[in-house]
């Protein structure tokens, strides 16, 4: 790729010299030349500027200088270049730009200064460059050269060969709308701060999966502009109604993308939900109190209750008096950010008021389900029955 930069401070681009950029320089993958614009003038002071017609405050870079360097650099290019002039009027840059001008083979940065460059140049490069008028952010620097700078690294670091591991650039910020997750290394253990049992574990399932919750949760509370409304939503917007059977396709179609998760830790094909029929869970709505939760109409989670349908708890009345909790479930991308912890505490709220205990069954490998049950209050009475599970109960209160 083709870079050429046009500043009436050329060095202020030496950093392009450094780190990942310059060494892509010298191996031959960039070709970067930078253009001092006083270079193209033809008065004894090198004049770039002057005031502006209409009045107002400071100076406007003058066009002649401009079309000299822009025409010097279209004539040697050997295709169409495409112009980029850094501005905050511009287009938002942002990773999927970056993605897009990687492909270009010959990009041209203006970088204005004063007050910017005489509109005229816009519109007389537009002969032989494609014109991007491209910002930063919504705010003012003194110049185009920063983001030049920012502009060119986020580009050419797309570039193959530029970046040693290219399948780091797949887990980055901003490549799949989401903000990275946080990397620990060591020690593992410093200054009273632990990194997370998960990353120690050396079950690349389950880091995976908290890698992507994290992300999720982190792009929540830092960017929720970049997520769609369900994902950016909070536990206490969930809208939680009583299923009907109008509601049966959805459900049917979150439960076996849930539980087919769960199959994979538990290392089980043979639990009930993943053999659920549009025929069954109709049945279902008559036997249980099947509740499903929806942000902007989408189906986010669901849950349901049955009294007289677990074991009871120690102590209780017995199993007629126990409101048995099953299929605690969340759409998978939007796991991790409380509506499970949501939900478990409306289908406790919503049990008849003869029920003296709360029962459920989990999967005795799922242990984030496992733990978020226990600080919940729940405590595991039971295990293998069936294989694979664990009981727990929990008193009413």
């Amino acid at each position: 790729m083709r870079l050429d930069v046009v500043s009436i401070f050329p060095a202020y681009l030496a950093p392009l010299d450094l780190s990942l950029i310059g060494k892509a320089r010298r191996d031959g993958l960039l070709d970067v030349r930078v253009h001092d614009l006083r270079d193209f003038t033809h008065d004894r002071h090198r004049t770039v500027d002057d005031t502006p017609y209409g009045g107002g405050a400071g100076m406007v870079m003058k066009p002649e200088p401009w079309a000299a360097a822009l025409d010097s650099i279209a004539g040697q290019a050997d295709s169409r270049p495409t112009l980029i002039i850094p501005g905050p009027g511009g287009q938002r840059f942002d990773q999927q730009m970056a993605r897009e001008l990687a492909g270009r083979s010959h990009l041209v940065f203006a970088c204005g200064r004063y007050e910017g460059i005489d509109e005229r140049v816009y519109q007389r490069a537009a002969r032989d460059f494609d014109v991007r008028i491209v910002s930063l952010g919504d705010y003012v620097l003194n110049g185009g050269e920063v983001a030049a700078l920012a502009i060119i690294e986020a580009v050419a670091r797309l570039l193959p060969g530029v970046i040693g591991n290219a399948a780091s650039l797949v887990e980055e910020s901003h490549e799949d709308g989401l903000l990275e997750y946080p990397v620990y290394t060591k020690p593992d253990h410093w200054q009273g701060h632990s990194v997370p049992e998960v990353l120690l574990s050396g079950d690349h399932g389950r880091i995976a999966a908290w890698r992507h919750e994290q992300r999720l949760q982190r792009t929540a509370a830092r960017r929720p502009d970049l997520l769609p409304r369900p994902a950016a939503a909070s536990a206490g917007e969930l809208n939680i109604v009583v299923a009907t059977p109008a509601d049966v396709g959805e459900l049917l179609t979150m439960t076996h993308a849930c539980w087919l998760a769960e199959g994979i830790v538990n290392r089980s094909l043979d639990i009930p939900a993943q053999h659920e029929t549009v025929a069954s869970l109709t049945t279902s709505l008559r036997e249980w109190t099947t509740y499903v939760a929806r942000i902007d109409g989408r189906l986010v989670g669901s849950v349901r209750g049955h009294l007289g349908g677990g074991p009871g708890d120690a102590g209780s009345g017995g199993p007629e008096t126990d409101w048995h909790i099953g299929r605690l479930m969340v759409a998978p991308d939007l796991q991790g950010r409380g509506f499970g912890r949501a939900l478990l505490e409306f289908i406790q709220r919503a049990a008849p008021a003869g029920a003296s205990s709360y029962s459920l069954i989990a999967g005795a490998a799922s242990t984030d389900n496992l733990r978020m049950y226990r600080k919940a209050g729940f405590r595991i009475v039971a295990r293998d029955d069936p294989p694979g599970t664990v009981l727990l109960a929990k008193r009413r209160r």
